[in-house]
């Protein structure tokens, strides 16, 4: 395939299937063809969603990232303590840790694990988020 070719698909892969609904279309009106004819030697073997889209694969996280946004300057050593009992961090790491926010506090981690983890800093007085 050509470089601009490789490109466009790139592109492809990134679109939703709202976006790549609106994109056939739009391809449509413009060269006036219909996406869901039949069309000797066209698009063999793309798997096709709902309007003529390519069917979006969407797979469900299982691992998940807890992030210190914010901590309080009166919350520092609560959230000290929580940080140091949930991850291996010595006291200077830890402290460290809530100087540049945000920070990843846990990398990795189950739904249940990084969900107790918030709840455990947000209790300390932290804004903390899960990615």
């Amino acid at each position: 395939m050509s470089t601009t070719t490789n490109e466009i698909l790139e592109k492809l892969k990134s679109i939703t299937l709202l976006e790549a609904a609106e994109l056939v279309a739009q391809i449509e009106e413009t060269f006036g063809v219909d996406a869901s004819a039949p069309v000797a030697g066209g698009f063999v073997g793309m798997p096709m969603g709902g309007a003529g889209a390519p069917a979006e694969v969407i797979e469900e996280k299982t691992t998940f990232d807890v992030i210190l946004e914010d901590v309080p300057s009166d919350k520092r050593v609560p959230v000290l303590k929580i940080i140091r009992n949930l991850t291996s961090l010595d006291l200077k790491e830890a402290k460290e840790s809530i100087t540049s926010l945000p920070k990843a506090i846990q990398q990795g981690v189950s739904k249940e694990d990084a969900e107790t983890a918030k709840q455990q800093l947000e209790e300390a007085g932290a804004k903390v988020k899960i990615a």
